[in-house]
């Protein structure tokens, strides 16, 4: 026995959304807090507000408003500050050239992926 709206049904399987999937963290990341960054890397509280503020550096805001950091955030501060006074170079700059550090870092990795290897150390 044939379903005349089986054909139907399965039309409207293929074509349907899919549902959108919820994923949720088996651990909690840690977070750091402004004060805590602050020790640890050695960086005035303001100066690393203003390192957010000009998107040096990545921090989002906690329930009470207050800043939090991944827990690389001081590594991401004392990379900042070496560009900054071994190279001398300005805010501006150094945006810049972490946008080109990272492209850099990406296509070594692809590289590696694909087998080709570079010849040359890593730059950071």
């Amino acid at each position: 026995m044939s379903d005349p709206r089986a054909g139907e049904r399965q039309a409207s399987r293929l074509t349907a959304p899919a549902p959108a999937r919820v994923r949720y963290a088996i651990v909690p990341v840690p977070r750091l807090s402004l004060q805590t960054v602050a020790r640890r890397s050695g960086v005035h509280p303001d100066l690393i507000r203003r390192f957010v503020a000009l998107g040096l550096v990545e921090a989002e805001r906690d329930a009470s408003g207050g800043l939090v950091f991944e827990p690389t955030a001081p590594a991401a501060l004392a990379r900042v500050q070496r560009l900054r006074t071994g190279l001398c170079l300005n805010y501006a700059s150094i945006g810049l050239v972490l946008d080109l550090l990272d492209r850099i870092s990406l296509l070594e990795a692809a590289l590696r992926r694909a087998g080709t290897r570079s010849e040359t150390p890593p730059w950071t």
